[in-house]
């Protein structure tokens, strides 16, 4: 049973868990030295954790360039999925996007997970386009889909 979830801006300290979580949800998940780039050196990057009882249990990540979005990842431990927490980090990326003046969110997502095509469907995303071949694990292609806030 999951208690309260909280949302707020990912912090330099919560990197080990969300490392943990990108391993746990990713065949090809990134890694500490990439998030320590991006909460460092990456002005554009934004990132939201999910936590219960202090623990980070789920993150989304996005590049904000102008008024331009792009969803670099989404993931939840598996044990707390199917509580909607994908949902709320979806729904806390857009308020930041729309409080930033953000006009347009794009990102990419498996052809194959329809769980998280649904779910972007349902915040008003639509398809956009196939990029093919553009999982490097398996080359998978990958359905572009976008939102106009």
């Amino acid at each position: 049973m999951v208690k309260e979830i909280i949302y707020r801006e990912m912090v330099r300290a919560d990197i080990p868990s969300v490392v943990t979580i990108e391993e746990e949800a990713f065949t090809v998940p990134w890694t500490q030295e990439i998030f320590e780039h991006e909460m460092t050196g990456n002005n554009y990057a934004h990132y939201i954790v999910a936590l219960e009882n202090d623990e980070v249990i789920g993150h989304c990540g996005m590049w904000i360039v102008l008024d331009e979005c792009h969803i670099t990842n989404v993931a939840v431990l598996k044990r707390f999925r199917g509580y909607k927490i994908g949902e709320g980090l979806m729904r806390q990326a857009i308020a930041l996007c729309e409080e930033m003046k953000v006009k347009l969110m794009t990102l990419e997502v498996r052809v194959s997970n329809h769980t998280a095509q649904n779910l972007y469907r349902k915040l008003g995303f639509q398809e956009g386009g196939i990029r093919k071949n553009y999982y490097s694990d398996d080359g998978e292609d990958a359905l572009v889909m976008w939102v106009e806030l």
